[in-house]
């Protein structure tokens, strides 16, 4: 193992150690204890997931939303996600790169759900433009618009399914609230699902005290029982009502 490879790990496990002290992170909360239901109209579909650390579940002890479908609902996830990484192409670890090379193109997929990455408003990436086409050529991936409309069109072509975008809940940050404005008008165009759970005013008015048993401090990141009593239910009903 090289270096960088070395510290990556470091940085895995002290995550993993800082996340596990949090209450919402409890073993009660934990995927294995949620009970199943056999009758979920999502049983035995086949769902492709691509994203960041959100989509990982990794502030969660790896039980993140996708895993609480799997479990309650018998979602068959393939799930593409790295924690870090944009959807503006960075490097080969950014959402486009990471489609094209890991995600198998025969798969009989029933839905394509990809993450809004809060880690592109992070990093301050350009937004873009919103091409005047719908060839892959045509996509400035360099930019968070160009690659959302290279997944979408990409999906599409390949899977022939429904394209569903999902964005994170509200936090402090005006350059991802710009983001999920371009998703809409992204979303005149393309005719794509969005589940948002960012502009939903009720759905982000919860205390403070389930705030801190949901959320990492960061109010990016969800934990285990965030992800299982506040953000699987949304799924869920997103999901039934558009892909049943």
């Amino acid at each position: 193992m090289d270096h960088k490879s070395k510290r990556k790990t470091w940085i895995y496990w002290l995550s993993l150690l800082y996340c596990a002290r949090f209450k919402g992170n409890s073993r009660k909360y934990g995927v294995r204890f949620a009970a199943e239901d056999p009758g979920s109209p999502l049983r035995g579909k086949k769902i492709i997931f691509l994203g960041s650390s959100v989509t990982t579940g990794d502030s969660a002890l790896g039980d993140g939303f996708i895993e609480y479908l799997e479990k309650v609902d018998g979602v068959v996830p393939v799930k593409e996600a790295v924690s870090g990484t944009t959807l503006a192409y960075t490097g080969e670890d950014s959402y486009v790169p990471r489609m094209l090379k890991n995600i198998p193109t025969d798969i009989r997929a029933d839905a394509f759900i990809c993450q809004l990455s809060t880690n592109d408003a992070t990093k301050e990436l350009p937004i873009g433009e919103i091409s005047d086409g719908k060839s892959l050529d045509l996509f400035d991936i360099s930019t968070t618009s160009g690659a959302i409309e290279y997944i979408i069109c990409y999906a599409k072509q390949t899977w022939n399914c429904p394209v569903y975008f999902y964005t994170g809940t509200r936090y402090e940050s005006a350059h991802y609230a710009s983001l999920v404005r371009r998703l809409y008008e992204l979303q005149k165009k393309w005719d794509f699902k969005l589940i948002d759970l960012w502009s939903d005013d009720a759905f982000n008015n919860i205390s403070e005290s389930d705030r801190k048993l949901y959320m990492l401090p960061d109010g990016v990141h969800p934990l285990r029982a965030g992800y299982r009593y506040w953000w699987l239910p949304e799924f869920e009903r997103a999901l039934k009502d558009t892909l049943v």
